[in-house]
């Protein structure tokens, strides 16, 4: 066969991008192929098993809408694009998710869909539940809450949270991150599978869990109304209202549903009830609900009837598994706390070595302390010894000194002694000398009367002679050289004479009472210079006395 041949042999292909909740996938897949064999192709993928619950969906016109099994892919309204894009999703709910989800595939699957329902606020929760689910998420997650591993902020960057509910209260990230992780850390010892069960639990009994809405009118005047189509029934609601339906029809309670164009036909299985009628404003929609009416009902006989062997083999398949994977949990939690003691006994052991090692080290520092503070100790005892060397020596010679200086002391208290003996004996002699002083100057005062009484003696002794003379000799003036008159002139000169002498005496005594006043002048100066002399020298001796007084 030649490579021609079997290139006109290939089947042609066109290519497809299969979106699921966490991943994509791209396929390729055969012109023939119909919807129910691209899906089976993407169950084969993913390892799942309960198909029922999932479907392929895409937007076309701005409407979402399922692919149907049973056509041709291509003969479908799809969009062009290449590869065309569907979403893998869950497109009907179970009732009780712990005794209708068995594979861990379809669980994980649920648990992903929904949480994203929640935090894009197509199913309302209350705050206080959205923090318990946001703990069962990070458990799924992170696992086991280490607070050494799990520091503060480790929540940054995961969306956990509606942002309804981050408006609606005025808290920090930080302030929601510890609200979760008080819960989180309550869920020690839960495996993923497990943690993701219990969001699904909390997440099936909320008002919108599993409901599709869409708009439709009770008449043909077009009143407002919205239809819900869930696992349970079909409800009617308010427009205002997606809480609390104003009507439901359970499946068991609906005979039969009939969809004609725009309008879509409820029939109860009391015959005797009112049919209801509403519409919708296009034919589409009115087939997609149809759809899931169908689809909804078929779950729900399907739950109420003998399981099939395929489901009996998966519940006994999901059983065994559940008991080896507890089984396994429980060998895992065993090792885990066998680890964990092991960890806190190498904790202890470390602690306890690194204490001994402190110890050790403290000791060996408050030994080398002790060594220094011996060293110190000798060496300050060395010091110490100096200075009592040097005490005792600074002693003796203060003790000399004290010696010297009492020494001086009692020399200094001698002379000072001798000095004041020296000053009364000087003060004696002042005295004496005053006194001396004054009786030569009363002497000199005598002799000066005595001198000045002589001089007048000799003064009127003078004028005596020269009137007897005159008296006596009237005519010697006219006549000098008469002889006879000779004799008389020698006489007079002879009385001269005695004149002369006596003058002679006055001026030696004046002579030397001026003499005598002189040298007392001399000896008043020389003694005023002894006593200033004497004045020092006591002043020194004060000074030194008071000196070795504040040295002692």
């Amino acid at each position: 066969m030649s490579i021609r041949g079997l290139k006109k042999k290939q089947p042609k292909t066109f290519k497809v991008r299969i979106i699921t909740v966490d991943a994509e996938m791209e396929f390729s897949c055969e012109m023939k192929w119909k919807g129910k064999d691209l899906f089976d192709l993407v169950c084969r993928a993913l390892g799942l098993r309960e198909t029922w619950f999932f479907g392929l969906q895409y937007t076309i016109k701005g409407m979402c809408t399922w692919l149907k099994m049973d056509k041709k892919v291509l003969d479908q309204e799809i969009p062009k694009e290449d590869p065309i894009s569907f979403h893998f999703l869950a497109k009907f709910y179970p009732e009780k998710v712990e005794e209708e989800l068995l594979q861990e595939i379809t669980q994980h699957l649920f648990f992903l869909q929904v949480k994203k329902q929640i935090l894009d606020e197509e199913i309302y929760c209350s705050p206080e539940a959205t923090v318990l689910l946001a703990s069962y998420a990070v458990q799924a997650k992170y696992g086991d809450y280490d607070p050494n591993f799990h520091e503060p902020g480790f929540l940054a960057h995961d969306e956990l949270l509606p942002k309804r509910v981050l408006r609606q209260y005025q808290l920090t990230a930080e302030m929601w991150e510890e609200k979760i992780t008080a819960w989180y850390a309550e869920h020690r010892g839960i495996a993923r599978d497990e943690a993701e069960m219990n969001y699904l639990k909390i997440a099936q009994d909320l008002e919108m869990y599993g409901v599709n809405y869409f708009p439709i009118a009770q008449n043909k005047n077009h009143t407002d109304l919205l239809l819900g189509v869930d696992a349970k029934g079909i409800h009617i609601y308010s427009i205002n209202n997606r809480f609390s339906p104003n009507k439901s029809f359970e499946w068991s309670s609906i005979r039969n549903i009939s969809c004609s164009e725009k309008e879509l036909t409820i029939k109860p299985l009391d015959k005797k009830a009112e049919v209801f009628k509403f519409f919708s404003s296009q034919l589409k929609v009115n087939k997609l609900i149809f759809q899931l009416c169908i689809g909804n009902h078929d779950l729900f006989m399907r739950r109420r009837k003998v399981d099939s062997i395929e489901i009996q083999q998966m519940k006994a398949q999901a059983r065994e598994e559940k008991a080896r994977k507890k089984m396994e949990n429980q060998r895992l939690a065993r090792e885990k706390q066998l680890r964990e003691e092991a960890e806190r006994a190498k904790e202890e052991l470390e602690r306890r070595l690194f204490q001994l090692e402190d110890e050790a080290r403290q000791a060996n520092e408050a030994l080398l302390r002790s060594q220094e503070a011996a060293e110190l100790l000798a060496e300050k005892a060395q010091i110490a010894e100096e200075e009592a060397k040097l005490l005792a020596q600074n002693a003796a010679e203060a003790e000399q000194e004290r010696q010297r200086l009492e020494i001086t002391a009692l020399k200094s208290k001698e002379e000072k002694r001798l000095m004041e003996q020296k000053m009364r004996e000087a003060e004696l002699i002042a005295v004496k000398l005053v006194k001396e002083s004054d009786r030569r100057a009363k002497e000199a005062e005598h002799l000066k009367h005595d001198l000045h009484e002589a001089r007048e003696a000799e003064r009127k002794a003078k004028q005596k002679l020269l009137d007897i003379t005159r008296l006596n000799y009237p005519h010697m003036a006219k006549y000098p050289q008469y002889s006879p008159g000779d004799s008389r002139d020698a006489n007079f000169d002879k009385g001269s004479t005695k004149l002369d002498l006596k003058d002679i005496d006055l001026k030696r005594l004046s002579f030397e009472i001026e003499r005598e006043r002189l040298d007392y002048l001399e000896k008043s100066r020389k003694f005023e210079d002894r006593l200033k002399e004497l004045k020092s020298e006591i002043h020194a001796l004060k000074l030194e006395e008071k000196q070795a007084g504040l040295y002692s």
